[in-house]
């Protein structure tokens, strides 16, 4: 962090409407997070996210992928924008580019990404529809450090939703969203204040390895 004092500077990464974006702002308001969103990065000119960090007075910065000719070359502009705000976390809200392992590297530790999945089941896309066709019983979402294995970090905590039997992948996807919007600020608030950190490879929380993630609901 930037100082024992000194209040913990986030960059939030979207690509669409930033919804888990508003649960921060609204977090932040509200008092219960802690935590200076310096800036909103979106690598979609039209995604509605950068407009509620407008209206909530967040600096917004747009690096369009199309604008690159390789993934390495768009990811390095992408640290460069980030840095240009020196942030102490990095938050993938709802940004859909696969990230380059060097730039996983550069922010080790400090780089979060909420799946809505219980992985590890169900890594990569489409997780509420295989949900419901495997008929589980539970679903819902974990955030999860980000590492070079995508979808694949150390668990921190996840939120879990019971599967109805009228649902379908809409109906399941609104209940998960409902419960990511709660545990993903919690989770960056616990690293935020020094509370988690990630050391060899594992989540530790309050000096304590998490061999499981914590569970929030369900």
């Amino acid at each position: 962090m930037t100082g024992a004092s000194a209040r913990c500077r986030a960059a939030i990464l979207i690509s669409g409407g930033g919804t888990n974006l508003q649960a921060f702002i609204d977090a932040v308001r509200g008092g219960t997070l802690d935590l200076d969103i310096a800036v909103v990065i979106s690598n979609r000119a039209d995604a509605y996210g950068l407009t509620r960090a407008s209206q909530a007075g967040i600096e917004t910065v747009c690096i369009p992928h199309k604008d690159f000719d390789s993934r390495d070359a768009f990811d390095a502009a992408l640290a460069e924008g980030i840095d240009a705000y020196a942030p102490d976390i990095v938050i993938l809200a709802g940004f859909m580019r696969i990230l380059t392992a060097r730039f996983v590297r550069r922010y080790q530790g400090r780089l979060l990404n909420i799946h809505p999945s219980l992985l590890p089941l169900y890594p990569g896309l489409d997780t509420h529809r295989r949900a419901l066709e495997a008929g589980d019983r539970w679903h819902g979402s974990t955030v999860h450090f980000v590492t070079e294995e995508l979808d694949g970090g150390p668990r921190i905590i996840q939120g879990r939703v019971p599967v109805r039997p009228d649902d379908d992948a809409d109906s399941l996807a609104a209940r998960v969203l409902e419960v990511e919007h709660r545990i993903y600020p919690l989770a960056a608030g616990w690293l935020a204040a020094g509370r988690l950190v990630l050391c060899d490879g594992k989540a530790v929380l309050d000096g304590r390895e998490l061999s499981e993630p914590y569970q929030y609901g369900g």
